[in-house]
C-alpha cells in the first residue's frame, strides 16, 4: 500500500534555505523586538503598575504590529503600498507569534517580570530568533514561502 503524505518530505540540509530562513527570521526579529521590547520599557521607565501578563500580551500586539509595518515598508518599495500591506498581513503568523512568545516567555523566566536588563535582552533575541527559525525553514522549503522579507 502506497504511503500517503499532505505533508511533503524536505531536506533539512540545505544551506542556501536555512541562509533565506535566517535572513527572514533576522527581519521578522527586527520588527517584532521594536514594538515588544519598546512596550516593555515604556511599562519599566514610566513604573505603570500593569501586571506583568497584560504588559506582555500588549507587547506582543506591538511586537505583531511593527513587524506589519516594516514589512509594509520593506515589500513597499517593490509593489504597490496597498498590495505590500495584504502580503505583510498575510505573512506567518505562526512565524511571529512563536518569536514573541519566546522572547517573553524568557524575559520573565529570567527577570521575573517585564524587565529588560543589559543582560536578558541577547538572550531573549536568540530565543526568538531560534524559535520560529525551523517553521521558516520548513515553509521556504516546503511551500516556497518566507514568513517575512
Amino acid at each position: 500500500m502506497a504511503e500517503t503524505t499532505l505533508i511533503p518530505r524536505i531536506s533539512w540540509s540545505c544551506q542556501h534555505t536555512w541562509q533565506r530562513a535566517s535572513i527572514n527570521t533576522l527581519w521578522c526579529l527586527l520588527g517584532c523586538s521594536i514594538g515588544d521590547m519598546g512596550t516593555i520599557l515604556f511599562f519599566q521607565i514610566s513604573g505603570i503598575p500593569w501586571p506583568t501578563l497584560a504588559i506582555m500580551s500588549l507587547a506582543i500586539i506591538n511586537g505583531l504590529l511593527t513587524s506589519i509595518a516594516l514589512e509594509t515598508f520593506i515589500l513597499s518599495r517593490q509593489m504597490a503600498f496597498n498590495l505590500a500591506f495584504k502580503t505583510a498581513i498575510g505573512m506567518s503568523f505562526i512565524s511571529m507569534v512563536a518569536m514573541e512568545t519566546a522572547m517573553n516567555v524568557v524575559d520573565v523566566a529570567l527577570t521575573g517580570g517585564a524587565r529588560l536588563t543589559w543582560w536578558v535582552v541577547p538572550i531573549m533575541l536568540l530565543a526568538g530568533f531560534l524559535a520560529p527559525l525551523p517553521y521558516n525553514y520548513w515553509r521556504l522549503k516546503a511551500l516556497g514561502k518566507g514568513c517575512c522579507g
